[in-house]
């Protein structure tokens, strides 16, 4: 019997749920159907997904397989979702996936001078982190991928687009913000300090010993600067990320942190619409985006 992919929604859907009925009733479909389905999967791998009868709780086989599953069942949602939006692109596709800092300075400039230059084009911009903007590239579910550092991939060319300096991202009322001196990495230690996935492009020895004493860890932009926003949190991000954040929230350069985070272009070498993708590709690097970013650097 071959494993199909409506096989792992519903072993997914039972897992997540708990629960034969509600799993039956998210996917349309009788609780015997639902039922029927667990069973044909369970012999054809021959061990059981779930301990005992009840379908709340996985065996170690079932944990394993529902990771894998997830997977398998979000790439295959996303190659239906873009095989038909090829299909509807008469006038051409472009699929553009940023981190957010810089999704958001580049994105509304380049929807004008795209739509404007290809009427009708289909465009899909999303955001993610860097590693998620890689997969997406290096999977073809994206053409053009904009993030931070430099990754070598297979079929992908990489431009450096630009560089920023990492600074203090703290209330604005902070007294590391408000004092006349600018604050120093020492004047970090005895604050409580967030880490995010950005902190790791910084190899100041100093500033590693503050990560790795930072108990915290917030990967979500929109959630680390409300954590910030309240006071007593504080962080280091690079500037780009200042020119969006609330006005209760501030940037400041650190005095004697020279790293700075390297943003790189990445253009799949074999798009289907390689005139749409060259001209995305030459706009955003011909768009000063980058000098913009460099202000007090």
């Amino acid at each position: 019997m071959a494993v199909k992919v409506e096989m792992l929604r519903c072993f997914c859907t039972v897992a997540q749920t708990g629960n034969l009925a509600e799993a039956a009733s998210r996917l349309g479909r009788t609780q015997s159907a639902v039922s029927m389905m667990l069973k044909q999967f369970e012999e054809h791998l021959g061990k059981k997904l779930f301990e005992g009868e009840r379908k709340n709780h996985l065996s170690p086989l079932g944990q394993q397989v529902l990771d894998l599953s997830l997977k398998q069942v979000r790439d295959f949602d996303q190659a239906v979702q873009n095989i038909e939006l090829a299909a509807q692109a008469e006038h051409g596709l472009i699929r553009i996936v940023s981190v957010p800092s810089v999704g958001a300075l580049v994105f509304p400039a380049l929807l004008d001078h795209m739509t404007s230059r290809f009427p009708g084009l289909k465009i899909e911009l999303r955001d993610g982190d860097s590693q998620q903007v890689l997969d997406a590239v290096a999977g073809d579910t994206s053409d053009i991928g904009i993030a931070s550092g430099h990754h070598p991939l297979n079929g992908v060319s990489a431009e450096p687009l630009f560089q920023d300096r990492f600074g203090l991202v703290a209330a604005s009322d902070h007294p590391l913000m408000t004092r006349a001196e600018p604050p120093a990495i020492s004047d970090l230690v005895a604050e409580p300090f967030v880490r995010n996935a950005l902190c790791d492009f910084i190899e100041s020895a100093s500033f590693r010993e503050i990560l790795d004493g930072a108990e915290v860890t917030i990967h979500n932009t929109h959630s680390l600067i409300t954590t910030v926003r309240a006071g007593q949190w504080i962080t280091v991000l690079p500037q780009t990320v200042a020119q969006f954040i609330p006005d209760a929230v501030a940037f400041r350069p650190i005095s004697d942190l020279p790293d700075r985070r390297e943003v790189y272009l990445y253009v799949r070498e074999r798009a289907r619409f390689r005139e749409i993708s060259e001209a995305c590709r030459s706009f955003v690097l011909s768009s000063g985006f980058g000098n913009a970013s460099q202000v007090n650097a």
